[in-house]
């Protein structure tokens, strides 16, 4: 049995019949779906940033020395700002370091002194420009807490001295 093909013109060969049951049903639902395309914006990506992206910027500590710090107390929005991270990775480095106590107001607020903001600076370096774990900066931390921040000044130092000399580079 032959089928007509009502709408051809007149000459043209009859299309071939399809079967309908031999089509799945994903693929008759994704031929009826028209999806537009997404376009996205340049220069802007969507999602959570990669830890690469994030330490793209090594001069953050330097950033942050530079910084007076002539408050008593900083807020967590303040901090976060500071460090350029969420306020809620402050309050996660806060339950999972020790050396982290930052004073709470009777609100439940926390309140960073400057010696709080030196231990965030001390674990945003092991952690994302040493590139420790969350469990081998604490261990690092718990070993010998005045050698790592010995070390962590001591870097600190050298990057200033090579920001100098390339300073006079510059000007030579």
């Amino acid at each position: 049995m032959q089928q007509l093909d009502l709408f051809s013109t007149p000459g043209t060969p009859p299309s071939p019949a399809k079967d309908v049951a031999s089509v799945p049903a994903k693929a008759k639902a994704k031929a009826k779906k028209k999806v537009p395309a997404i376009i996205p914006l340049p220069g802007k990506k969507r999602g959570r940033k990669s830890l690469k992206e994030l330490s793209e910027d090594p001069d953050l500590i330097m950033e942050l020395d530079k910084l007076p710090l002539d408050k008593q107390y900083y807020s967590i929005s303040e901090v976060a700002a500071m460090f350029k991270v969420n306020t809620s990775l402050i309050r996660y480095w806060e339950n999972e370091f020790d050396i982290l106590q930052p004073k709470k107001n009777r609100k439940g607020d926390r309140l960073f002194r400057q010696e709080d903001i030196h231990h965030l600076k001390l674990i945003y370096h092991l952690l994302r420009e040493r590139k420790y774990t969350i469990e081998g900066a604490k261990q690092k931390l718990k070993e010998d807490h005045k050698l790592a921040a010995r070390n962590f000044e001591m870097v600190q130092a050298l990057l200033k001295v090579r920001g100098f000399l390339t300073e006079l580079k510059d000007q030579l």
